[in-house]
């Protein structure tokens, strides 16, 4: 009997090999010849790199992770770029690339400085619910940075974002709303009043 099975699989297997359904071999597309790279996909796409990252931005596809990616790219000084993906990935709805936003065009990275561009990025951020936009926004209201000043309006939205868990919300609350406890003093000059 095992000599009966052994012949049942070889045959088996030359029918299978011979037969029709054999796997066709695959083809890679010839540009000389008319063929359509694109249409083809991607063949042995790139992963992992800044590379990547920015082709799928130029294509208009974000990922939380290629999202991120933004931040290494901003601390490497690489402003333009940081600025190319992470506006992509707010004009998606990545509110913490909102922020990255907001704080490029508040110190000039990339880009002139932009104090109202940098308000209007937090006021996105908090319109979407984000805790640190919401804390963001409530600064520029209360500074009047970008933004006409309203402190009323300004503590209402650190407010939310304590409510919501943010430590610096909270700790801004416990110090009376004194910027002072969360602005450098080295920066005291960018919020002086504008007029």
């Amino acid at each position: 009997m095992g000599e009966r099975i052994t012949g049942l699989a070889l045959i088996l297997a030359a029918a299978l090999w011979a037969g029709p359904g054999v796997a066709q071999e695959a083809v890679a597309p010839d540009p000389a010849a008319g063929d359509d790279l694109a249409a083809a996909g991607d063949l042995n796409p790139e992963e992992l790199t800044l590379n990547r990252v920015m082709r799928d931005v130029a294509r208009g596809e974000t990922s939380m992770t290629s999202c991120a990616t933004g931040y290494y790219i901003t601390k490497s000084g690489r402003h333009g770029m940081a600025r190319e993906l992470f506006e992509l990935c707010a004009e998606q709805g990545w509110t913490g690339a909102m922020t990255w936003m907001s704080q490029l065009d508040d110190n000039g990275l990339g880009a002139p400085e932009n104090p109202a561009a940098a308000a209007e990025w937090d006021r996105r951020a908090a319109e979407a619910g984000d805790p640190v936009g919401q804390f963001n926004h409530g600064l520029d209201l209360m500074r009047g940075r970008g933004v006409a000043r309203d402190v009323a309006a300004g503590r209402a939205l650190v407010d939310q974002a304590a409510r919501a868990g943010l430590p610096v919300a909270k700790r801004l609350q416990g110090a009376g709303y004194d910027l002072d406890e969360v602005t450098p003093d080295a920066d005291n000059w960018k919020y002086l009043p504008q007029g």
